[in-house]
């Protein structure tokens, strides 16, 4: 028998009915896009895959993921659209226009109180080599791995102050029951 789940009160059987939905995108408001993006395209690997502006309302989409080698993204920006939105794993930073201008402007990043959203995570593939990675950029850790008591995790910020776990899954068999 395949896996189909761990099961905990509340949880119900998945039904035809929603038989190939999946995750597409997290979104998460910035007040500055040239620094949001030099942070997620340079430090974290991230690659834009597309824009979209919506001038009536004033504001812009980046959709961004760590792209892989094997993935074939159309050059046509239609096609690109279609691709982005049927993918996984995607981020997408939407900025309201003239917040980069505004003095002191900020966005909850969901962890200062009341607290709700929480954090992205990124896994790499050598938690020690990113580590020096974001020293080497001057990261602002909440959390170094060595730290606390949930060893070979560790919790960056971003220009906006959102949380980023980063972990090397090779790591993680023990976490938790």
């Amino acid at each position: 028998m395949s896996f189909s789940g761990e099961n905990y009160p509340g949880v119900k059987s998945p039904t035809k009915d929603s038989a190939g939905f999946r995750l597409n995108h997290t979104m998460l408001r910035i007040k500055d896009p040239e620094k949001s993006l030099a942070f997620y395209t340079h430090v974290l690997g991230m690659t834009v895959l597309r824009r979209l502006d919506f001038e009536e309302m004033q504001f812009s989409l980046y959709f961004l993921t760590p792209l892989a080698a094997e993935h074939s993204v159309p050059d046509n920006k239609s096609d690109r659209t279609v691709w982005t939105f049927s993918q996984t794993g995607i981020l997408e930073l939407t900025h309201n226009w003239g917040t980069e201008d505004q003095e002191g402007f900020s966005y909850h990043d969901g962890n200062a109180q009341p607290q709700g959203f929480g954090h992205i995570c990124i896994s790499v593939p050598d938690l020690d080599a990113a580590i020096a990675w974001f020293d080497a950029n001057e990261v602002t850790y909440v959390k170094r791995p060595e730290d606390g008591k949930m060893r070979d995790v560790a919790f960056i910020k971003d220009v906006d102050g959102y949380w980023i776990e980063i972990v090397e899954a090779g790591r993680l068999g023990n976490l938790g029951d």
